[in-house]
This record gives C-alpha cells, structure tokens and sequence, in this order.
C-alpha cells in the first residue's frame, strides 16, 4: 500500500483483462486513456507533478490467457476529484491490444482510518493510565492500612492491658482509662499509651512505673477522681491530667487530647503561640506608625485599598491592592505599608526589597521568615478591631 502520510482518498479499482498483458500496459492504458477527457488540470500526469496523485500501484496475475488484478490511486484532492478520476479509470477499455473491464470497489477515506487509529490509541492510553492510577491507589490504601497497623492496639502485661506499642519503647507513658482512649491517643499519633482498665491499679503498671515515667490522662469526672486518688497510694506518677470537667478522655478530638498534652507540659497551644506572635510584630503603642495607622483605618478599612508612606509618615503612594506587587517594584522611599489585606511572605520579601520595614494589615497568612528589621502586624494586634 502507498505511504499515506498526506493522502485522503484510496481509490480502489479491480480489472479483468482478456490475454496476457504486464504492469506497464495497466498503467500506460490508464494514463493514455484518460489524458485529455476533461482537460489539463485532471490529467494523471499533471496530478502527480503537483503531488496531488501518488504513485499508482498495479497488481495482477495471468492464468488461462486472462489478467486479473486491482488498482490503488492514492489523491489528496477533494472526494469530487477522486471520483471523477475512479470514473475515468472505469472506462478503460483495452489494455494493449485486449479487451479490459475496470470496476471501482470503493474510494477509501484515509484520514477516517487515521482517526480510528488515533482513538484506538487513545484509549490504549487511557487503559494504561486507568492501570497505572489505579495501582497508584491501591500503594497508597496499603500505605494507609500498613500505618494503622503500625498504629495498631497491643497487649500489655499479665493483665493484656489495651496498649500503644510505644509502651515497650518510650521513656515517658500516658497512663488511660480504657480502651478507647488507648485508640484515640494512637489516632492522635501516640503510641506511648496503656489503659489502666478499671478503678484498681494492674500489677504491670506498678511495675512499670519503677522504670518509666508515668502521666495519667484521665476523665473529668468522679470516676477520674476515683481512679487519681487510687494511683497516688500504688505507684509514682509524675503528673496527672484532666479532661474538660464532665468530659470523658474519650470524646474529645485527637486534636484536643494534643493540646491538653502541650498545655500541662508548659507548651503553649497553637492559638496561643498565634497570639505571642502576635503581640510581638508590633512593638508599642507608642510607635509614630501605629498612631499613623489608627489615624487611616477608618478611611481605610473596607476599601481594598494601600497606602504607602515615607519615613516621616507622609502618604507617597495610594492604590488597589490587586496593584500591589507591581506598585511596590516601582515605590521609591516607601518605609510603611499599611493596606486593607492580607500580609504574605510573598507581600513581605516584595517590599523588604524595596526597603519597606514595617507592614500593617487585616490578617496574616503563613510567614515563614521575616527579613532583618521587617516588622508585622495586623489591625486587630492595635485594636482596630
């Protein structure tokens, strides 16, 4: 078959010849007996020079005094054209000196196979990626499964206490009521946990805290009242703590039972780490830029606007904050930067850049870093609102 790389149509012919006769007497019959049927530009010849006709290919077989064989004309013309063509090659009527019958089988459309290729293909890809995704998936679920096994409650002492298997690792234990604070300490990635498992104190946990330090986590009611008065008489525990009053250890959040952790630790919570944060942006009251910032607020505040000022406090610059970046890059003199927005690390290396030292605005996003003598602060540390 001829390349197809820019053909259209395949025309396709079979013929029948009465006698013997080779592929040169075809091909010189089609060419010779469709030249000037409908003038110069749908002559063969013409149309192979433009490329618009490809090479003709012949094939045939004599046997009993008669050729039979077919006929591909590969065009890149329009199907009008193509049919024109298929219909002057059926007129053929003798090859050499032998009588001969041309009869079109079809015209095919090339590109329409090319396009089946291409979906085939497609969809072979998409099969592969189903695959691949999917098997992605599955490593991941069995990631997921083969971390909650890790996670997996343990048995612990004579007693097969409910435990974490950190109980056989860790220097410091959380000592629990039940079981199901035992799965909610491991939900909450701890696994230094065992559960005591009623009023009475094991022999296991005696004995374990003669080696290990020992915190009691306990329910904020009667029942954790009773419990801490019983460890206090059989074993040293270096501190216990509480659920909310009324609470049981159980139904507070894998989130909760960290901050009540970090909180009888000495560690400040998120929130009030957020706040220490906060209070230290913004040095005092007293600052001229804070003064100067009460002073724009209300002009300021709802408006999504900026407002640059120089060392003195004069306003150098107003605008929209969608203009923000790109003022910046053109600010001259500019030392602070009050807006109604949000300050971002992007916000904050962009000005420290053009030699801005303090912004103020609404909120703050996620700073990573501030750079040496940048200082923050949102409306809410000055009161504002």
């Amino acid at each position: 078959m001829p390349d197809t790389g820019i053909i259209k149509y395949l025309v396709k012919l079979r013929f029948d010849v009465d006698g013997v006769v080779e592929r040169a007497d075809v091909i010189g019959a089609i060419f010779g007996q469709t030249e000037g049927l409908f003038g110069p530009e749908m002559n063969l010849n013409e149309l192979q020079k433009s490329w618009k006709v490809g090479r003709i290919e012949i094939n045939l077989e004599s046997k009993n005094d008669k050729t039979r064989g077919d006929v591909l004309i590969p065009m890149s013309t329009d199907i009008g054209t193509a049919a024109l063509i298929a219909a002057a090659v059926e007129s053929v009527d003798k090859v050499g000196p032998c009588s001969s019958r041309f009869t079109l089988e079809g015209i095919e459309d090339v590109r329409a196979s090319k396009r089946k290729q291409i979906v085939d293909r497609a969809k072979l890809i998409m099969r592969d990626w189903s695959s691949k995704s999917t098997s992605e998936g599955e490593n991941v679920l069995k990631d997921v499964v083969e971390s909650t096994k890790r996670a997996r409650v343990v048995n612990y002492g004579l007693e097969n206490l409910p435990a974490g298997p950190g109980v056989y690792t860790s220097d410091t234990i959380y000592l629990v009521e039940g079981r199901a604070d035992v799965v909610l300490f491991l939900r909450a990635g701890i696994e230094n946990v065992v559960a005591l498992e009623g009023t009475s104190v094991p022999d296991s946990i005696i004995e374990l805290g003669k080696k290990k330090k020992l915190i009691a986590v306990l329910d904020g009611d009667r029942g954790g009242d009773l419990i801490e008065k019983e460890l206090a008489q059989v074993v040293r525990v270096e501190k216990v703590l509480r659920a909310p009053t009324g609470k049981e250890v159980e139904d507070l959040t894998p989130v909760e039972v960290l901050h009540l952790l970090r909180s009888e630790r000495g560690e400040p919570t998120p929130r009030a780490q957020r706040a220490e944060r906060a209070r230290e942006r913004v040095e005092t009251p007293a600052e001229p830029i804070v003064e100067k910032t009460r002073e724009l607020f209300p002009s300021l505040n709802g408006t999504l606007e900026a407002i640059l000022l120089d060392e003195s406090l004069h306003e150098v610059g107003r605008f929209p904050i969608s203009e923000l970046v790109a003022k910046l890059e053109s600010a001259s003199g500019a030392q602070f930067l009050v807006f109604d927005g949000i300050i971002t690390q992007r916000l904050v290396e962009s000005a420290s850049k053009v030699g801005v030292k303090g912004l103020i605005g609404h909120r703050t996003g996620e700073i990573e870093s501030l750079p040496d003598g940048m200082r923050i602060g949102t409306f809410r540390d000055l009161g504002l609102e």
